[in-house]
């Protein structure tokens, strides 16, 4: 969101965040300018097509951008300290404690060699100065949070003798040992099926309610969004175009890139006639168009999109578009 409704009482400001990797073809703006910001207990979609900048946003907040990639702009205040100020060692002291990331594949959290509850214990006593059997009692715990059975059983397992669905699970268990302030999820659930996904998407609603915990939710899927969030945000090149109360956005769509996405899904489309789709295709991001990175895909670009748009409060949600949609009959058929 914009920095005019930002609070000192949010968990999390991110204010014109930047991220950039240099090439051998030029310099990659992978994030570009951008801001929003979480309330306790508040959950965030942030959505958009591969290469988006969605996941790259979450890797920047958790200080894991490797070379040639670096965080280059921009503040990230966690209750008012700007983690980008800290050392790589006191940026390891929050991680995984006060902020925590789940990511899309578990085996890129969970060591397959080592036993759950091995894991899970190195992850609190990482951060807590307690006991051995004090450990092992919020490992415990935490696996029935999310709602494994038979959890001492599953301490002593390791990851192999897990489903996909159940890995996810532990994952997201870790992710909640410290109570971080702030959980950062990769599209856990994208592999998993739907049953199991409504399942993981309902307990991660219900603990961050209970717990305080702020939670960005990136994903591709609108429908998860509209079910899990409180708050969109919508990334087209490596920047924020829309973002605003999940119902208003999704309802009423002011953006021709957010427009065209919901138009997109299979279940806005009538039986026997082809999908809707969005023209042409996302840009390079070494070579991206002067002003709007959409401009080249919007039906409804003119001379003015040459220019770069700003974000700003247009109908209770931010927006970066010179010319936003007031309704189906501003996007051509094929758009709409």
């Amino acid at each position: 969101m914009t920095a005019a409704i930002m609070s000192d009482t949010d968990t999390l400001i991110v204010e014109h965040l930047e991220t950039h990797f240099a090439s051998r073809g030029g310099l990659v703006k992978a994030v570009d300018d951008v801001s929003f910001s979480l309330r306790p207990g508040q959950i965030m979609g942030l959505v958009g097509e591969s290469g988006s900048g969605k996941s790259m946003t979450g890797y920047s907040l958790m200080g894991l951008v490797d070379a040639p990639g670096r965080v280059v702009g921009g503040r990230i205040l966690l209750h008012g300290q700007d983690l980008r100020s800290l050392s790589p060692e006191a940026m390891r002291r929050i991680r995984g404690n006060r902020i925590a990331m789940i990511f899309q594949d578990p085996m890129m959290t969970l060591n397959p060699v080592l036993r759950i509850d091995t894991q899970m214990i190195e992850a609190i006593l990482a951060h807590r100065d307690i006991g051995h059997e004090a450990a092992l009692a919020i490992a415990r715990e935490a696996l029935v949070r999310v709602g494994i059975a038979a959890p001492d059983e599953r301490l002593n397992a390791y990851p192999h003798q897990f489903s996909g669905g159940m890995r996810q699970r532990v994952a997201i268990a870790i992710a909640l040992l410290n109570a971080p302030d702030v959980i950062i999820c990769d599209e856990p659930t994208t592999a998993l099926d739907v049953t199991i996904q409504g399942q993981i998407l309902y307990e991660m609603q219900k603990l961050c309610r209970e717990s305080n915990t702020a939670l960005i939710w990136i994903t591709h899927d609108l429908s998860v969004v509209a079910g899990l969030a409180d708050t969109v945000s919508v990334m087209y090149a490596g920047r924020i175009v829309e973002s605003g109360p999940v119902e208003r956005v999704l309802a009423q769509p002011r953006h021709p890139y957010t427009y065209g996405l919901i138009a997109s899904a299979p279940s806005r489309n009538e039986p026997g006639r082809p999908l809707r789709q969005i023209p042409g295709a996302t840009p390079s991001l070494l070579n991206l168009p002067s002003g709007c990175a959409f401009r080249s895909r919007c039906p409804r670009a003119t001379g003015i999109c040459a220019q770069t748009p700003e974000l700003r409060d247009v109908d209770n949600r931010a927006l970066r578009c010179f010319h936003p949609v007031a309704d189906a009959a501003d996007m051509p058929d094929e758009a709409a």
